[in-house]
């Protein structure tokens, strides 16, 4: 990292992919943050739903199921496992882990590891909190209401405004993220439009979700959402390769960049989306406490991760964009 100055999108990249990158460590993102996959195993099952209902849409033999931005496999092994228990005893799974840093060890050998996703999918490509680690440029409105990109320096986090935004990303906040006025902030989500749109267009057939802390153009945050995050904690974002850097999602613009061919998008909760699969947090009635202790206490476990999974003002209120093709 050297002393200069840099736009986000390119300081970003740098910190969370380049050579001594954030996402390039050995511990992975689960050393530094909890997802919904490693909250509880109820969401791998869920997915695992999601499969068995994909390829039985299809009706093909083998089915694909594509994770991008795999961190260590964990999603992708909890699949496998919950499969027989979620109805897929017997289906043949074809699963590609999309992900830049090396395979780790142990990994479930059924589980190809890529670096892009496989053409011609047929099955369930899901992309969970991958959206958010796409680096976008940064915009602030002046005093004169001009957009102006933010340059950041990489060595302490230090912004100043540089120029005007123009073209393509003047265009995209116009569409998408208007201004609030003087001192607000955007995240310009072009990149992310275009990762998603190429991601969906190597679905030959089935069903593409990303599931990512989101906003829509009606409720964008004036002063945008950009920080960091290191061993649990929310940093201040410095692009220094130390902390993850991310960024809530411009769904809704995602949903349009994506949506060529097949079924309209659909953009729900994940409370919404979890509780269509099975998942509920619904405690366990108290007769069970009697007849059967022991599976009490499993069933009310249980309730509680679904309770966190699809609680309000947590994870509950992710964003699924679920996207049908072919």
């Amino acid at each position: 990292m050297t002393d200069e100055w840099r736009g986000w999108q390119e300081a970003a990249e740098t910190a969370l992919y380049g050579d001594g990158g954030f996402y390039r460590s050995p511990e992975g993102p689960a050393g530094h943050f909890r997802t919904s996959v490693h909250a509880s195993p109820l969401y791998a099952r869920a997915v695992a739903r999601l499969l068995v209902e994909t390829a039985r849409e299809l009706d093909t033999g083998p089915v694909d199921l594509v994770d991008l931005g795999a961190g260590r496999g964990e999603l992708l092994t909890g699949v496998l496992a919950a499969l027989p228990a979620a109805g897929g005893a017997g289906l043949t799974v074809r699963a590609y882990a999309v992900e830049l840093a090396g395979r780790p060890p142990g990994l479930d050998p059924r589980i190809e590891w890529c670096a892009e996703p496989p053409p011609r999918v047929h099955g369930l490509l899901f992309a969970n909190e991958w959206l958010d680690n796409v680096p976008t440029e940064v915009a602030e409105t002046d005093a004169d209401g001009v957009a102006r990109y933010v340059l950041v320096r990489t060595e302490d986090g230090t912004e100043r405004l540089g120029e005007p935004v123009t073209g393509a990303d003047a265009e995209w906040l116009r569409r998408w993220w208007p201004s609030a006025g003087p001192g607000s902030r955007a995240e310009i989500g072009r990149p992310r439009d275009e990762a998603w749109a190429r991601a969906v267009a190597t679905l030959a057939g089935g069903l593409a979700v990303a599931v990512d802390y989101a906003h829509v153009r009606e409720a964008r945050p004036p002063f945008g959402t950009l920080t960091g995050f290191r061993a649990g904690r929310e940093v201040r974002p410095v692009p220094d390769g130390s902390c993850d850097l991310t960024s809530h999602v411009a769904l809704d613009a995602c949903a349009a960049a994506g949506s060529g061919a097949g079924a309209p998008p659909e953009l729900l909760s994940q409370r919404e989306a979890l509780r269509r699969l099975g998942v509920s947090g619904e405690r366990p009635p108290l007769a069970l406490a009697s007849a059967d202790p022991a599976g009490y206490v499993r069933a009310l476990a249980s309730a509680g991760e679904a309770a966190e999974l699809t609680a309000r003002g947590g994870l509950g209120d992710f964003g699924w964009l679920m996207q049908r093709r072919g």
